[in-house]
C-alpha cells in the first residue's frame, strides 16, 4: 500500500503506536499515556473510564489495576476489551479492540516496585470500585496497611497487569476539511496476519 507513508508507515502496528506515543510525550501536557478503556458488564451494558497505559509490548498493550475492580471483573468475564488513545496536541488517536489476559509475573512485580511507596500502600488499602463510608475510613486503612507492611510492601495478590492482545487497531490523524486519514489493521486471531485497509473519514 504505497500511500500509507509518513506517520502511518511501517509493517508493525506496535512500532507505529510506540512512535506516536513518544511524540505525544513531548507535546501532550498531561498523561500522554491515558486511555479510555471500555468493557461490558454481565448485561452487555458498556462501561468506560480513563486508565494509564503502562507498556506497548511487541504484541500487546498493558495496563495495571486491582483485579477486584469493576473493569477487571468485567474483563475477566468477557475476555476482551477496547480502548482509545487520543492526543489533542497531535490531533491523532489510536483505537484498539482485542482479547485479554493477566500479567501476574515478574513484569507486574517490577512495575509495582517502581511505583511510589504511597501508591503501593494505596493499592493494598483500596477495595477498588467498592462502596466507601468516608475518606477518613480510607486513610485509616492506609495507616493500618503502612504499620503492617512497612516501607517495602510486596505486590498484592489481587493487583496486577491486564494485557490487551489486539485483533483490530485503527490509526487516525486529523485531516483538512475533516477529511481525516484512517488505517485499520485487522486480523482473524491473535496469531494471524494483519490485513490493512484505508477507511473513509
Amino acid at each position: 500500500m504505497s500511500e500509507r507513508g509518513g506517520i502511518f508507515a511501517g509493517d508493525d502496528p506496535f512500532e507505529i503506536a510506540r512512535a506516536w506515543l513518544a511524540e505525544a510525550e513531548a507535546s501532550e501536557p498531561n498523561d500522554p499515556n491515558a486511555i479510555a478503556l471500555s468493557t461490558v458488564d454481565a448485561d452487555g451494558l458498556p462501561n468506560a473510564r480513563m486508565v494509564l497505559l503502562k507498556d506497548i509490548e511487541d504484541g500487546a498493550f498493558v495496563f495495571y489495576t486491582n483485579y477486584g475492580s469493576a473493569k477487571a471483573r468485567e474483563i475477566e468475564a468477557a475476555g476482551k476489551a477496547a480502548f482509545v488513545l487520543h492526543w489533542k496536541s497531535l490531533r491523532r488517536q489510536i483505537r484498539v479492540r482485542g482479547l485479554t489476559e493477566r500479567e501476574e509475573g515478574e513484569k507486574a512485580d517490577a512495575y509495582f516496585k517502581s511505583r511510589s511507596l504511597k501508591s503501593r500502600l494505596g493499592a493494598w488499602a483500596s477495595r477498588q470500585s467498592e462502596p466507601l463510608d468516608s475518606r477518613t475510613a480510607l486513610m485509616a486503612e492506609v495507616a493500618t496497611v503502612t504499620a503492617r507492611l512497612g516501607p517495602n510492601p510486596p505486590r498484592p495478590p489481587f493487583w496486577g497487569g491486564i494485557r490487551i492482545v489486539p485483533t483490530e487497531i485503527e490509526f487516525w490523524a486529523d485531516g483538512a476539511f475533516r477529511l481525516h486519514d484512517r488505517f485499520r489493521w485487522r486480523r482473524d486471531g491473535t496469531g494471524a496476519e494483519w490485513a490493512i485497509q484505508r477507511l473513509n473519514p
